[in-house]
């Protein structure tokens, strides 16, 4: 069985899919963007902003779900620069502390012209 996770403090779907999954003892979560969900903006400029608004976004989903970033187990990251990785990981490292599996690629384009996106699978069992 599965269950949707919505949460009015992470952006809303912007296509036809949904914030995140509970399937099982996992939740899958779509990858987010740094999008402040109180307008809808892209407020910051850099790399480091927008990856700091990604992962606020992250733990809303993962708080609505009642998980942490404790509990994940699985990451995808997409850069729109690799010049970025460093920087990123600056950011990253502070919220993903258990250090879980991880790929990071840089892709030519991402939705609005962000810099970054970040989509988790988080293990929800005990």
């Amino acid at each position: 069985m599965f269950r949707k996770i919505t949460t009015d403090k992470a952006p809303a779907a912007i296509g036809p899919y949904s914030q995140a999954i509970i399937a099982g003892d996992f939740l899958f979560a779509s990858g987010q963007i740094p999008i402040n969900p109180a307008n809808g903006n892209v407020e910051a400029e850099g790399i480091e902003g927008q990856a700091e608004q990604v992962m606020k976004n992250i733990g809303a989903i993962l708080a609505e779900a009642g998980s942490s970033y404790a509990k994940v187990v699985k990451t995808g990251c997409f850069l729109a620069d690799m010049g970025d990785f460093a920087a990123f990981n600056g950011i990253y490292e502070k919220y993903f502390t258990e250090k879980p599996a991880r790929s990071c690629v840089a892709v030519k384009e991402l939705p609005k012209g962000v810099l970054c996106e970040v989509e988790i699978i988080a293990y929800l069992g005990d």
